[in-house]
């Protein structure tokens, strides 16, 4: 590794190029970090918002890891199901659809300005006017929509066209009526006004003023919950990550009220016993029955009122219990998400993973923003929609995750995928521990997912392994080659100064050096 200002790692190649751009500028990973997600809202318009919520993995020269939540909020009082705009829209993903919810009874409270501020806030260098101005340059060039993306919206397109606000920012000039093609200018004229406000007027313009009376205007009345005290009210929360020693390096993860984390350290724990996995057939063979037992466990534990089963057994004892616990009767959401990871030319490092749902299918007035869907996720509650706990944080799989060898080496790490993520993360852990691959190597190696007592394997894993894999479990599917379903890991790393890494090319990853 040559020695470097830093390296990024995400899901698009003007977002990276926005982190090298601060880093270059003599920026930190936070102050790149925030540039990155500033131009991700314009280059991955589905995947990342200023509506949305995420977390961020914080390891800063010097400290100790530590983890922001700001993800989204349930508001805190509920309005009767009949008087919510609350619309199911079904879409096609080829072979199979499925049932999203959308409008103003969609809304969570978005923690995505709060976390930005707080990080700028906490680690901050740069002026936030200047970290900005990435994203509002790239709008201003009204760039064309890349292939992936064209891809997503067209997935989503009900949800982006099927209302005027959103058409209106969404709907394709070369052809009407369908939502932006590969190839379309971005042209988000009104989103770049508005960050250039909020940079320079600061958090409260979102949370106690304008912003906030518009959503609450437009939730008040077209049949939302979230108001304007819901706003005021939100706070981004530092946690510290729960720590899980994994063979000869420390892994730092999300953890409760989020569920990502634990199923992952859960998975490490159960690797524990278990001998390095050297070789193919033994490293797919055990993730399957770990991701198996995870899978179940993760189950047991959110529909039925009683403690983690395997907890006692596997596990240091009443740890992952008491963590197990907090996620009882919370909230749940995970959908589309994007994740960035940056680290700078000290070793500062931040893993960003962000998330707006589907959307919630609108755009407020003036600011060129759609909210979540987050309270419209079919696994909200185990009891049905509108059954929310109030005014609760609620959970996600997303999960940044610092791994450290006591040589100093260190990796971030984080991916989009729905519940994927736990099973693609703690893929590329083990690949990076047990196997002593390099980022490239672990990311580019095939993956599986367990759920459900069904199997799903990628492209890669040879005959007659695959067979033996598939025999294991009632169901089955196959991937010819890399896929997206299988999560976008995107991985940075530092060792004595200098900087590598890998973007997932299943969520045409990008990694680029300062």
């Amino acid at each position: 590794m040559k020695p470097s200002r830093g390296a990024v790692a995400c899901g698009h190649a003007g977002t990276a190029e926005a982190a090298v751009e601060v880093l270059r500028a003599g920026g930190n990973a936070v102050d790149a970090a925030i540039a990155a997600f500033f131009t991700a809202c314009v280059y991955e318009p589905v995947l990342a918002s200023l509506g949305g919520g995420g977390f961020a993995m914080c390891r800063m020269e010097g400290g100790d890891a530590r983890l922001l939540d700001f993800f989204t909020h349930t508001p805190g009082t509920r309005r009767a199901a009949s008087e919510l705009d609350f619309e199911r829209v079904t879409v096609d993903f080829g072979g199979a659809t499925q049932d999203f919810y959308i409008g103003f009874g969609s809304v969570a409270v978005p923690g995505a300005v709060k976390g930005v501020f707080e990080l700028h806030a906490r680690f901050g260098t740069m002026p936030m006017s200047e970290l900005a101005a990435p994203a509002l340059e790239a709008i201003r060039r009204r760039p064309s929509l890349c292939e992936l993306q064209a891809r997503i919206l067209e997935v989503v397109e009900p949800i982006y066209v099927a209302r005027p606000s959103a058409r209106a920012m969404f709907e394709s000039p070369s052809k009407p009526g369908r939502a932006l093609q590969r190839g379309d200018p971005l042209r988000f004229d009104e989103l770049g006004a508005f960050i250039d406000v909020l940079v320079n007027e600061g958090e409260s313009l979102f949370y106690r003023g304008e912003v906030a009376a518009l959503i609450e205007s437009q939730c008040r009345a077209g049949g939302g919950a979230l108001s304007r005290e819901d706003m005021r009210g939100y706070e981004a929360n530092w946690r510290r990550p729960l720590v899980s020693d994994f063979r000869d390096a420390r892994i730092s993860l999300n953890p409760p009220p989020s569920a990502g984390g634990v199923l992952i350290m859960f998975g490490l724990e159960l690797l524990k016993s278990r001998p390095a996995l050297a070789d193919d057939a033994t490293f797919y063979h055990e993730l399957a029955g770990v991701l198996a037992l995870t899978d179940d466990a993760w189950l047991k534990t959110v529909d039925a009122e009683r403690p983690w089963p395997l907890a006692e057994e596997l596990l240091e004892p009443g740890f992952v219990q008491g963590y197990a616990d907090e996620l009882k009767g919370l909230a749940r959401a995970w959908r589309g998400t994007t994740h960035l990871g940056i680290v700078d030319g000290r070793g500062n490092m931040v893993g960003m993973t962000v998330t707006n749902g589907e959307g919630c299918g609108e755009v407020t007035p003036g600011t060129g923003i759609m909210f979540n869907n987050m309270l419209g996720e079919e696994n909200l509650n185990p009891a049905g929609f509108h059954q929310w706990p109030v005014a609760s944080r609620m959970s996600s799989m997303m999960a940044p995750t610092l791994i450290e060898w006591p040589s100093g080496r260190r990796a971030m790490l984080g991916s989009g995928g729905s519940n994927r993520i736990r099973s693609a993360i703690a893929q590329v852990v083990v690949q990076l521990v047990d196997r002593r691959a390099d980022a490239l190597a672990a990311t580019l190696a095939p993956r599986i997912h367990v759920e459900n007592e069904a199997i799903s394997i990628e492209g890669g894993i040879e005959e007659p392994l695959r067979s033996r894999l598939a025999e294991r479990f009632h169901e089955h599917a196959m991937f010819d080659g890399l896929n997206f379903f299988f999560g976008g890991v995107h991985t940075v790393e530092f060792e004595r100064g200098a900087t590598r890494g890998a973007g997932d090319p299943r969520r045409a990853g990008e990694f680029r050096q300062a």
